[in-house]
């Protein structure tokens, strides 16, 4: 490929935004989090207040102990890639202004977690009941857990005739 070809490409993918970062694994790990995170708080507004108390099947959790369930794992995953490991509990918070605020301090959380990312943090292990992973390893599971969460939450609210904020756009 000669030379001015290779520079075309380098510039068309630089204005579709396809270059890589710096630290390409990391960022993009943060923006599939920053795309859920965006859910999970919409999808935690979106419920009405007298909806937290409501769950599909009694052998399931209600709205407002999923969310509590994503706080707690949410915010133990990333105060552990922080350095401050601890087991918040809000599964005894059960009304919608307590658990969205919450939310948010998870968030906040985990937004310094992720601020902390690079891709050699592929190499900083951490220790926990399940053995070792490492901190990208702990935030992509932490991530994914998100994610599994979200589609609780969104049939929840299709159950009660609104719709998950990651279907707004279609």
């Amino acid at each position: 490929m000669n030379r001015s070809l290779q520079i075309a490409i380098l510039a068309l993918s630089c204005g579709f935004g396809i270059a890589q970062a710096a630290d390409p694994y990391a960022s993009e790990l943060a923006g599939f989090y920053t795309v859920r995170k965006g859910d999970l708080l919409k999808a935690a507004e979106r419920m009405p207040a007298e909806n937290y108390g409501f769950k599909p099947v009694p052998e399931v959790r209600t709205f407002a102990q999923l969310l509590a369930h994503i706080i707690d794992v949410q915010a133990g995953f990333c105060s552990a890639v922080n350095a401050e490991p601890r087991k918040p509990s809000v599964a005894s918070k059960t009304s919608k202004e307590d658990l969205v605020l919450a939310l948010k301090a998870s968030f906040e959380d985990c937004d310094r977690a992720f601020r902390s990312m690079t891709d050699s943090s592929e190499k900083e292990m951490l220790s926990n009941s399940n053995g070792q992973r490492t901190k990208l390893g702990t935030l992509l599971y932490a991530t994914l857990h998100d994610n599994e969460e979200y589609g609780y939450l969104a049939m929840y609210l299709r159950l009660k005739g609104l719709v998950p904020p990651s279907t707004d756009s279609r």
